[in-house]
């Protein structure tokens, strides 16, 4: 058999011949028993790494640059799961600097969620409503969620059985509204279930408004500059 192959063999054995005969001193060779066996692991790994490198005849400078690219990939990876937290938060605060109205949550449990403001100086916020995204105006000064009649139709509601009874004031001045009610509203991880909404008369309302019987649902919010912060 080739010689390095008994090389390999001798440098195990006597590695675990010096491993049993240290006994309980806990100490080979001057060197923590463990120390000395991962050592050892880690050096026959490096001679039969080295000697593949070698016996495949690879130029020296190709084979430090394929190990530098491949140290990069690996300390690329480490560093990107390391902070994968702190990446995720990244992302989302560029999506909602791209897509208006995008929450963004804070902290790992998803209860607390922020909204940056928009361009026009009012906050949106974009939820599921009975799995349809909706871009919604926030508004404290609106009693009910209001949908309008586009947005109400693609939640999944008969706008056309409705029957507008009810005065709702608008930006646009008084308007008619319907009573109706949504399985889910989902800002983020604040979820409502069962809630009482208003959809205003077709061509009444340009914005769904998300009002207070769900802002008054939560532990509390308030707005810090340009930012708005919602606490479940």
């Amino acid at each position: 058999m080739p010689r390095f192959f008994w090389i390999i063999m001798a440098l195990i054995g006597g590695g675990l011949i010096l491993l049993v005969t240290s006994g309980d001193r806990g100490t080979t060779l001057g060197i923590e028993s463990d120390a000395f066996a991962r050592t050892l692991y880690l050096g026959i790994w490096g001679v039969v790494l080295g000697a593949s490198i070698f016996a495949t005849r690879v130029p020296l400078g190709d084979v430090a640059r394929n190990l530098a690219i491949w140290l990069f990939i690996i300390l690329l990876l480490v560093a990107g799961y390391q902070y994968r937290y702190e990446l995720q938060d990244v992302a989302s605060r560029i999506t909602a600097g791209i897509v208006p109205g995008s929450p963004l949550s804070v902290g790992a449990d998803g209860q607390t969620v922020r909204l940056d403001m928009g361009m026009d100086g009012h906050f949106a916020a974009r939820a599921e409503v009975d799995g349809a995204t909706i871009l919604f105006l926030v508004d404290t000064g609106a009693t009910t969620t209001v949908l309008n009649a586009r947005d109400a139709a693609a939640v999944g509601i008969d706008v056309d059985g409705l029957s507008y009874s009810i005065p709702v004031s608008t930006a646009n001045g008084m308007a008619r509204a319907a009573r109706a009610s949504v399985d889910e509203i989902r800002l983020a991880g604040i979820v409502r279930r069962g809630m009482t909404v208003l959809v205003a008369a077709p061509g009444s309302l340009d914005r769904s408004l998300l009002g207070m019987n769900f802002l008054g649902s939560l532990s509390g919010f308030d707005v810090r500059g340009d930012v708005m912060i919602l606490r479940d």
